[in-house]
C-alpha cells in the first residue's frame, strides 16, 4: 500500500501528537533528520512513541522538547539525580541538562527498512547496550562501517 506523505513542521506536528498520546496506547511518527543514524533513517523509518509507563532509563530512544522550543528525538546517555544526559546515535556532542518535564514520550516500537522492530531485537539491543557507551568512538566505527560496506559492495558486482 503506497500512502502519501506530507511534511509538517514539528511546532505544528507534535502538539497533537502529545494529546493523541494521551488517548491511544501508541502514536507512529515519521522520522526527520540525520541525528539517529545509522539507527534511524530521515524519510524512510518511523517511530512509535507512548506515554512512559517506567523509570526512564539509559540507552532509551525519547521524544523531548528542549528549552528552546525544539523537539527532539535522541537516546538517554545518563540517568542522574533526576536530569538525563542525550545524545543521537549519530552525535558525540553530549548533551545535559534535560529534564522530567521536558521528556514527552518513549519510543517503544521502530519500523526500520519496514521491518518492525521491538526493544528484545539484536538491532535495537546493539544501540541501546553498546552503542551508547562507545560515543568518543563512534567517528572511528562508522568510517570502519562505511569501509566495509563498500568492499563488500564492490564484491557481490
Amino acid at each position: 500500500m503506497k500512502y502519501n506523505v506530507k511534511v509538517v513542521a514539528p511546532e505544528v506536528l507534535i502538539p497533537p501528537l502529545i494529546t493523541l498520546l494521551d488517548e491511544a496506547e501508541s502514536v507512529p511518527l515519521l522520522i526527520s533528520g540525520s541525528s539517529m543514524t545509522p539507527f534511524l533513517v530521515h524519510g524512510r523509518d518511523t517511530v512509535y512513541l507512548s506515554k512512559p509507563k517506567r523509570p526512564l532509563r539509559r540507552g532509551d530512544m525519547v521524544l523531548y522538547q528542549r528549552r528552546n522550543g525544539a523537539y527532539v528525538l535522541h537516546r538517554i546517555h545518563r540517568v542522574c539525580n533526576g536530569s538525563y544526559t542525550m545524545v543521537g546515535d549519530a552525535q558525540t556532542q553530549l548533551e545535559p541538562g534535560i529534564c522530567q518535564e521536558q521528556v514527552l514520550a518513549l519510543v517503544t516500537a521502530v519500523k526500520r527498512k519496514g521491518t518492525l522492530l521491538e526493544p528484545t531485537s539484536f538491532r535495537w539491543r546493539f544501540f541501546e547496550k553498546i552503542w551508547i557507551r562507545m560515543v568518543p568512538l563512534r567517528p572511528a566505527a562508522m568510517a570502519l562501517y562505511s569501509r566495509l560496506k563498500k568492499s563488500i559492495n564492490l564484491w557481490s558486482k
